[in-house]
């Protein structure tokens, strides 16, 4: 088996789908059965050897500095790639975190996908065919959501299709894949640009088959949507022997309050006599005496008051 050491986790995106969460943190950093997704990421990469790890940042930096640390207490270094003023994308942000992964071969990760697909075998797929980028691939059961991958029967990646008809008998890329860092050396420092769309579909057209699809029977889990979020939150919950109900740190339930089916974050206070059933209720809200949620997401103002927004799951 050939292990990597090195990975590039993708933590730059400004989550627009995600709103109004990612209002209150980075996508990566909000957490999935009481967990920041990052640092579930972390933990996996960690614990298959994968322990030099990048992470760039551009939207919310600091709720993810301050989830992850320095990744030591995840027996792992992490460091930081900044994007600023501007987000560079798939291929850009690669780009600009090469000198600090330092590595020829790499992983890159993206930051809101969770996933149990075999990393060694992976690794070993892309040594054997000799790629440049191998992509982790499975069946795209959804095209008319997802966008696919199109894949020859020697696994060579034939080009991409958008999600609808073009995408139907396609692969689904579920955000785990094995680069070259010279795929990215060739582009401008410092400027946007984007792999799949952009330079991935250069590189097919100019090398047939140095972009190969690791297919593999993997799960995936999605947090692309608010709606998405609150499915793996509590498939995770439920996997984990949780109960219905996920509590961030420093959370402050009152006894006399009702609070069922719900996602709290950290610092959290809910009040005597409130009912809060079916919420997501985001960092350092506290819910007034005798107030009453349903289906709802509760975030902090800056002056202290509580906005909503209604859930739809």
């Amino acid at each position: 088996m050939t292990k990597l050491s090195s990975a590039l986790i993708l933590t730059a995106g400004c989550g627009t789908r995600l709103r109004p969460l990612t209002d209150a943190r980075a996508k990566a950093a909000i957490p999935v059965a009481g967990e920041p997704m990052i640092r579930r990421i972390v933990r996996w990469l960690a614990a298959r050897d994968v322990t030099d790890i990048v992470l760039n940042l551009h939207h919310r930096p600091e709720t993810i500095a301050a989830v992850m640390g320095d990744g030591s207490d995840l027996s792992a270094r992490v460091r930081y790639s900044w994007e600023q003023p501007e987000i560079l994308g798939s291929a850009g942000g690669p780009r600009q975190a090469l000198p600090i992964i330092g590595a020829d071969t790499f992983l890159i990760i993206n930051g809101d996908t969770l996933t149990d697909v075999d990393l060694g075998a992976l690794i070993d797929a892309h040594h054997s065919a000799g790629a440049l980028v191998t992509l982790a691939l499975v069946p795209n059961r959804d095209p008319h959501r997802y966008g696919g991958v199109r894949v020859d029967a020697e696994g060579r990646v034939l080009g991409f299709a958008a999600r609808g008809t073009a995408a139907e008998g396609s692969y689904h890329f579920i955000g785990v894949q094995v680069a070259c860092s010279r795929v990215f050396e060739v582009l401008p420092a410092g400027r946007p640009a984007q792999s799949i769309g952009g330079i991935y579909d250069s590189l097919i057209a100019e090398q047939p088959g140095a972009i190969r699809g690791f297919v593999y029977d993997a799960a995936f889990w999605d947090v692309g949507t608010v709606a998405d979020y609150w499915s793996t939150s509590w498939s995770f919950v439920h996997v984990e022997g949780g109960a219905d109900l996920t509590c961030g740190a420093r959370t402050r339930i009152d006894p006399a309050a009702r609070v069922s089916r719900s996602i709290l974050w950290d610092d959290v206070e809910i009040s005597s006599d409130c009912v809060v059933d079916e919420c997501v209720i985001t960092d350092g809200v506290s819910v007034p005496r005798g107030a009453s949620y349903r289906r709802t997401i509760l975030l902090r103002a800056p002056d202290g008051a509580i906005r909503t927004v209604p859930l739809s799951i």
